[in-house]
């Protein structure tokens, strides 16, 4: 138990010393850092304080030749000054600072005025950066405003050889562009100035200034042919060929009002003044949108002249067709008015046929009296021809409408009296076709007919005086005349079916037994049978009498329904 004890004992002390040698190398590692941190932060002043900020200087002293520069000199080298005498010295104190902190393992304190010291650093880095910033701005500006003169020259002598090649183009507008530039190589000579004096911050404002000019002349040189050419010719011209085609459309009567050329001539003209005398000082803002809207809507005038002719001549030609189909719309009206008692007198006409007749007569007197005034309207020139041959096109739509509502009408009644001669038609069909029922029962003297078939007949004929009442009746109901006449024919048709398969059945039964008599003597079975379907016939009873004979002679000839089939297709 001891030695146990003793070995824990042993272990435990390894472990604190491995514990306390790695504490050790912890924290000699973290110094090392730290270290490094202190290192880092002197060289990061020291950069600052190696900044190439007094070479720079030296070059700008070569060039002071006014006050200006030479103010500005001063105050970049005292600004210089103060980041070292101050900024500086501030953060080699507190890189100072720093060591002593560590020194006393005040690492707390430590990481504190570590991140207050690179602020500091920041700060001085910053000031440092735009300092030299401001100082090469000034020690490069000539070579900088050298290149960029040079390329606004090499476009200013582009634009005023472009210029001078078409100098006729630019016709009154001629004279302002070329002063214009001549004020850009006043510009310039100001700039090889100010560039002697090292003024850079008027090269600025000049150099500004020619691109800004020479920009603008670009345009003026681009565009001024074009709008010349618009406001001096191309409008003008325009203008002239309206105002004449006006005039020759007045003297035709042509309704025009509405279109106020004489007031639009008369701003476009005062328009393409003013448009002219802000591009005489180069202000060619919207000018070109200005003229081309300007431009459409004097070529949108020929349009509506052309339309006003197409208009007219449209109008003319639906006049013609609107007045005939008016006539013969209320032409047909009327006769039907003048009718109507008499077919009111023949027929049960529904409260709607009535209405739809008064609905089509007020439509045709309503569009008529508005055609009335649309016409009256035309002698006094108030309506244009579009607006007129708009609304003649509408009273045909409207009438072709209306001449719908009358054919549906029409046909109506003349359903009525198709209906009736249809029914009359029908009615001498199925009394023919009864006449046939008759003539064919009594052509095959039947030795007993059956109660069935007379009572059929009698529904035959009491349907068929029914569609006679009917058509002596005034006025007539179609309605129920039709429903007459489906009934009787239906009935006949059953009775002529009726007629017929009595008489075929009856034919096939007595054949049936006619063949079967050669077998009587050899069967006394079929003797039996074939006795008793006679008894069967002669009691009227076909059906039964057929069947009884055919199933008797099918004991001795089993083909016996083909045969008597082909008999009676023989015999028919």
């Amino acid at each position: 138990m001891s030695n146990i004890i003793m070995v824990a004992i042993a272990y435990i002390f390894i472990a604190i010393i491995l514990i306390s040698i790695a504490l050790l190398y912890v924290r000699s590692r973290r110094l090392k850092d730290y270290r490094k941190t202190l290192e880092l932060l002197d060289k990061n002043k020291n950069e600052i304080g190696s900044a190439p900020v007094v070479s720079e200087l030296a070059k700008l002293e070569t060039i002071v030749k006014n006050d200006k520069i030479e103010e500005k000199y001063k105050k970049w080298f005292n600004t210089f000054e103060d980041i070292k005498n101050n900024n500086i010295n501030k953060i080699n104190d507190m890189i100072i600072d720093l060591d002593s902190l560590l020194e006393k393992r005040d690492i707390k304190d430590f990481n504190l005025e570590v991140a207050k010291t690179e602020l500091e650093i920041y700060k001085a880095r910053q000031a440092i950066d735009t300092l030299l910033e401001e100082i090469k701005e000034i020690n490069s500006s000539e070579e900088k405003y050298r290149k960029i003169i040079t390329k606004l020259k090499t476009r200013y002598r582009e634009l005023n050889d472009k210029f001078s090649n078409s100098k006729e183009e630019y016709e009154q507008i001629a004279t302002p562009i070329e002063l214009q530039f001549e004020n850009i190589e006043k510009l310039f000579q100001d700039f090889e100035y100010y560039m002697e004096q090292n003024d850079y911050q008027e090269v600025y404002h000049i150099v500004k200034g020619i691109d800004i000019m020479i920009d603008h002349m670009g345009i003026v040189v681009e565009e001024v042919p074009d709008l010349v050419l618009l406001a001096n010719r191309v409008i003008p011209k325009k203008i002239e060929q309206i105002t004449e085609e006006y005039k020759d459309l007045k003297n035709k009567k042509y309704p025009l009002k509405h279109l106020k050329i004489e007031y639009n001539v008369e701003e476009s003209l005062k328009n393409v003044n003013k448009i002219l005398d802000r591009i005489k000082v180069l202000n060619l803002e919207n000018c070109m949108f200005e003229l081309k809207t300007m431009l459409e809507y004097i070529d949108s005038l020929f349009d509506e002249f052309e339309l006003e002719r197409q208009s007219k001549k449209e109008f003319e030609e639906s006049k013609d067709i609107f007045d005939k189909k008016l006539e013969k719309t209320t032409e047909v009206v009327n006769n039907i008015y003048l009718q109507m008692d008499d077919i009111k007198s023949m027929y049960d006409l529904t409260d709607n046929d009535v209405k739809t007749i008064d609905i089509v007569n007020i439509k045709t007197n309503e569009i008529n009296e508005e055609y009335k005034t649309l016409i009256k309207s035309a002698p006094r020139k108030k309506i244009p021809y579009s607006q007129m041959a708009k609304e003649i096109q509408n009273y045909l739509s409207r009438l072709k409408d209306i001449d719908d509502e009358l054919d549906i009408a029409l046909k109506n009644l003349g359903n009525l009296y198709d209906d009736e001669v249809r029914a009359r038609e029908q009615l001498d069909e199925i009394q023919e076709l009864l006449k046939q029922a008759k003539a064919r029962i009594r052509s095959y003297k039947l030795p007993i007919i059956s109660d069935n078939y007379f009572v059929q007949l009698q529904e035959a004929n009491e349907s068929i005086l029914e569609i006679i009442k009917e058509l002596e009746r005034k006025p007539i109901v179609i309605k129920t005349l039709n429903t007459r006449v489906d009934t009787a024919r239906d009935l006949v048709l059953k009775l002529y079916n009726t007629t017929n398969e009595m008489i075929r059945t009856a034919k096939l039964a007595e054949y049936s037994i006619v063949y079967g008599n050669r077998y009587r003597s050899e069967n006394i079975n079929v003797d039996s049978g074939l006795n008793q379907a006679q008894m069967l016939f002669y009691k009227g009873n076909y059906r039964k009498s057929l069947d009884v004979s055919v199933s008797t002679i099918e004991r001795i000839d089993s083909d016996i329904r083909r045969k008597v089939t082909e008999i009676y297709e023989k015999n028919k």
